[in-house]
């Protein structure tokens, strides 16, 4: 389903497991701070708010439901956009883990990644000398050796646990073997139509940044799904807004925040995930395109509502 026929989806990622609170003075840490920046983002014109916990006292990633529980109810309370919870943690997490927030909260939205892969973030050791916290450069460091583990069976084990709970699924796809995967499970009746395909570009693992790598995951979603999905892209770190404005003249939807890149130009770090999502509405508004508001996504996505969680 094409964007540029109706509406375009604006995704703000507020706070991930990519970067480390070091890299940037202005990530989002506690629940509190979370809450606020998402609030923020909502007010500039996302639509959804895509959410990831952190340990308040170290910043370290956490999928404890009661912080989940925490912002969730303060942005549920303060804004009207629709929240949409990881099931992908961090790659260090077990599968029962990274599930607890989507099952036990049952939002409205929870992102799902569609395989297994190396997920490389050791290179930002070249790009910073100093780290504030114990947790941190060892965490990168690791990474050359870690495989972000999504299996068949765990792809099947999270969505047959939340199969009762209403939630749709934000479907990161993070190279073109991963749109196959979502077309199996679509085949298996595990995800319903209409999906929202995440393409995911630039992560050092996973499908490349070139404009040819962008039309090939779009040529290949159309092939797989045809009017049953609504295409969405994050480009990762500097290939942000560059891939934003590549799927907005394609026809798809867009995701910035601070969880895909800390920057908002060259050498200019991002003070806020609402200055990132207000280029990004000023980019699609300056092509002519209209952005969603929080019911226009629930229209387009056959989303259950924001009363019909359990936070």
């Amino acid at each position: 389903m094409s964007a540029a026929q109706g509406k375009v989806i604006i995704t703000c990622a507020v706070t991930g497991s990519i970067h480390t609170p070091t890299m940037s003075p202005h990530l989002p840490i506690t629940p509190e701070e979370i809450a606020e920046a998402a609030i923020g983002a909502a007010q500039a014109g996302a639509a959804i708010v895509h959410l990831h916990a952190r340990n308040p006292k170290d910043g370290s990633p956490t999928q404890d439901p009661a912080l989940f529980r925490q912002f969730g109810a303060r942005i549920k309370a303060a804004r009207d956009v629709v929240l949409n919870f990881t099931t992908g943690g961090a790659p260090t997490m077990s599968i029962e883990e990274r599930l607890q927030p989507a099952l036990q909260l049952q939002p409205e939205v929870a992102s799902l990644n569609m395989g297994s892969m190396n997920f490389g973030l050791y290179e930002m050791l070249g790009r910073y000398k100093e780290f504030k916290h114990d947790w941190e450069k060892p965490y990168l460091a690791a990474s050359d050796d870690r495989i972000f583990k999504n299996t068949f069976k765990d792809i099947a084990y999270i969505l047959q646990s939340c199969s009762q709970n209403g939630t749709r699924f934000e479907i990161e796809c993070y190279d073109i073997g991963h749109l196959y995967t979502a077309a199996h499970f679509l085949d298996r009746g595990l995800v319903k139509p209409p999906l929202l395909i995440q393409s995911v570009f630039g992560i050092r693992g996973g499908i490349g940044p070139h404009p040819e790598d962008v039309m090939h995951m779009k040529r290949t979603a159309d092939r797989l799904f045809g009017d049953a999905y609504y295409w969405s892209v994050l480009g990762a770190g500097r290939n942000q807004m560059f891939i934003a404005a590549m799927s907005a003249v394609m026809g798809g939807n867009v995701r910035v925040g601070l969880e895909d890149s800390l920057w908002l130009g060259r050498g200019q770090l991002a003070k806020s995930n609402a200055e990132q999502v207000a280029k990004a509405r000023r980019l699609l508004e300056e092509l002519g395109l209209v952005v969603a508001t929080p019911d226009d996504a629930r229209q387009m996505l056959k989303l259950k509502g924001g009363r019909n969680v359990a936070f």
